[in-house]
């Protein structure tokens, strides 16, 4: 079952400015530092923080919060498979709010999806219940 969906779509060139602007603050305060590790090696820099803030900002919605209630930035970060597949981890007060809103018996399942287009960093976040038995595989 579908628990939450949440969307967001960023201009890259308005974080590109803000990490202009405030670097190091900016960047401590909204990404972990994996999220940070991977958009500072990265070509596109401005572009892969503002995929992660789109997600973020999904997430909070997916969650039922948007950003207030205690949510935390770094409650939520995006990190990537191998295949290159993104993949968000809550912890903290996101945790907590996924674990509410999850019905007994029930594993949460984050799918988020990430593009771009210059300028437009766009991410798309669902929250999906399957039963247990069905979430490990033993279904």
């Amino acid at each position: 079952m579908i628990l939450g969906i949440g969307t967001d779509l960023c201009n890259i060139e308005r974080i590109e400015r803000t990490l202009d602007r405030f670097g190091d603050r900016f960047r401590n305060r909204v990404f972990t530092e994996t999220e940070q590790r991977k958009a500072e090696r990265r070509a596109d820099t401005p572009g892969t923080y503002a995929k992660r803030w789109a997600a973020k900002e999904a997430c909070s919605k997916a969650l039922g919060t948007g950003l207030r209630m205690g949510i935390a930035w770094k409650d939520m970060a995006v990190t990537n498979l191998r295949t290159g597949q993104p993949v968000m981890h809550v912890t903290g007060w996101a945790a907590e709010r996924l674990k509410e809103m999850t019905p007994p018996g029930h594993t949460a399942t984050i799918h988020v999806t990430l593009t771009d287009d210059h300028p437009w960093a766009q991410a798309f976040v669902v929250i999906e219940a399957l039963p247990a038995a069905d979430a490990d595989g033993a279904g």
